[in-house]
């Protein structure tokens, strides 16, 4: 039988601890720079309806998709390379690899995200995050739906989890009530946006950037309803 941790922090990736809206920035810009304005409007285009009939996000669907549309160039096919091969360690925001230390003073760190089973592995590799939480990854296609899963696998009296949609927080507070605590760093676009922030109940604790955790102790922070440093 596995013995629970007293606490288990649960991380996601895309503009929690990468900046993923860079990222979107540059893979525009070499869209733009490989087939024009147009294809760009259209890879993206295809990218949102896919995001939609999956419910998360697929690059590496997309570009297959805007291949099967037509595009007739070997251009194309250096795509998957730019995506597959890009320098995602560059995009981590200031100090991630801090913050992972920081709490593992306190219980195992997991990253737990949403995608496919190709990118977004790749990511978390390429970026050092799957080495900095010694291999503990969780990637699903709707996070806040696999709660069972994770209890199995890192059991915890109390979990802490730190992401940028107000959403998913909500739903799996809901689920897991008091053993929850919510972490909201308003980082990217999604956190950013007012309607997002004003559709859910507030995170137990907001930040304005992720390397604010360096500075909680989070066994004291329990005790607390609601945190909100960016106030």
């Amino acid at each position: 039988m596995t013995v629970a941790n007293e606490l288990v922090f649960l991380l996601d990736v895309d503009n929690t601890l990468i900046d993923n809206d860079r990222i979107v920035a540059d893979l525009s810009a070499h869209l733009v720079q490989a087939f024009g304005a147009e294809s760009r409007d259209r890879y993206w285009k295809i990218f949102e309806a896919l995001r939609v009939e999956l419910g998360y996000a697929d690059y590496l669907g997309t570009l297959q998709r805007y291949r099967v549309g037509g595009m007739d160039d070997p251009r194309l096919l250096s795509m998957s390379s730019f995506l597959v091969d890009y320098p995602f360690a560059e995009r981590l925001y200031p100090g991630t690899f801090d913050v992972i230390a920081h709490l593992r003073h306190w219980g195992p760190t997991v990253i737990r995200t949403d995608g496919d089973v190709v990118f977004q592995p790749r990511k978390v590799q390429r970026s050092g995050l799957w080495d900095a939480v010694e291999g503990r990854v969780l990637i699903y296609l709707h996070k806040e739906q696999m709660l069972d899963p994770i209890e199995q696998r890192y059991p915890a009296r109390h979990y802490v989890m730190v992401d940028d949609k107000l959403r998913i927080q909500a739903a799996m507070k809901k689920v897991w009530g008091d053993s929850l605590t919510t972490v909201f760093p308003r980082q990217g676009h999604y956190a950013l946006d007012p309607k997002n922030r004003a559709a859910y109940p507030l995170a137990d604790m907001t930040i304005e950037r992720i390397d604010e955790l360096l500075n909680v102790d989070f066994p004291t922070l329990l005790g607390t309803v609601r945190v909100d440093r960016t106030q």
